[in-house]
């Protein structure tokens, strides 16, 4: 894989991500598409955020659907369409349009856990690893995945319900306003021993655009992903 913008060049059309509940995997997509729909959208025409999140009413990718829309990103998920309806778990016909359309690069948010994940094989079809990579975000920060055991744990009960091998990690360790440095590199070294006792690749590292300067990190890792705050409101801080 080449280099894009500074992560890796996703090299099959469909990236499905999944990850813990709390592991910012909503507000990695959302970041990806959003550098992906400023970078432009690579062999494809289109690009679009598919919302599986059907387990966990807060922050879910749809909630941005106008600033996505704005930046040229389809949505799809929810089928009332209506943020009144958003913690509704229905999907609607259309999240299928984008999985068919060739010529569309999909980014699909699962929801969190392995139970969250079971709604992916109801699109079983559309997944195969000739079209699809499947990566995890590892949150080294979250109590469930804060070692190897546990990580490992989280990413063999996703693989069981879901009969697809997981093909790459994502670190995105984050203590929200109070991350630094040092956390992104706690969180490196983590998912590097997970690679290591799993065989799979690590596809990025991520930090907090505006908490974490980017010279901190920038030139110490390889591929390297600065997230926004999308999904983060203004008052939760306040």
């Amino acid at each position: 894989m080449n280099r894009f913008d500074g992560i890796r060049e996703p090299d099959r059309r469909i990236l499905v991500v999944t990850g813990h509940y709390g592991s910012g995997k909503t507000e990695f997509c959302v970041s990806l598409a959003m550098r992906l729909a400023r970078r432009g959208f690579g062999p494809y025409e289109r690009l679009a955020l598919i919302d599986l999140d059907i387990a966990n009413p807060y922050f879910r990718s749809r909630e941005r659907r106008e600033l996505l829309e704005g930046a040229g990103v389809g949505v799809y998920g929810n089928a009332y369409d209506h943020e009144i309806t958003a913690e509704l778990p229905a999907l609607g016909a259309k999240i299928r349009t984008p999985l068919e359309d060739a010529n569309c690069r999909v980014i699909v948010d699962v929801g969190g856990n392995d139970s969250g994940a079971v709604v992916l094989n109801q699109f079983g079809k559309y997944l195969g690893p000739e079209d699809a990579l499947f990566l995890i975000v590892v949150n080294a920060n979250r109590p469930e995945t804060r070692d190897l055991d546990g990580a490992l744990a989280h990413m063999e009960a996703i693989e069981a319900k879901t009969g697809r091998r997981i093909d790459g990690i994502i670190n995105n360790c984050h203590l929200l306003r109070e991350t630094d440095a040092a956390c992104v590199a706690r969180g490196h070294e983590l998912c590097l021993r997970l690679c290591e006792a799993t065989g799979r690749f690590l596809w990025c590292d991520t930090y907090p655009e505006g908490i974490v300067p980017a010279e901190a990190v920038e030139g110490q890792y390889e591929h390297l992903l600065p997230l926004g705050l999308y999904m983060r409101p203004d008052w939760i801080d306040k």
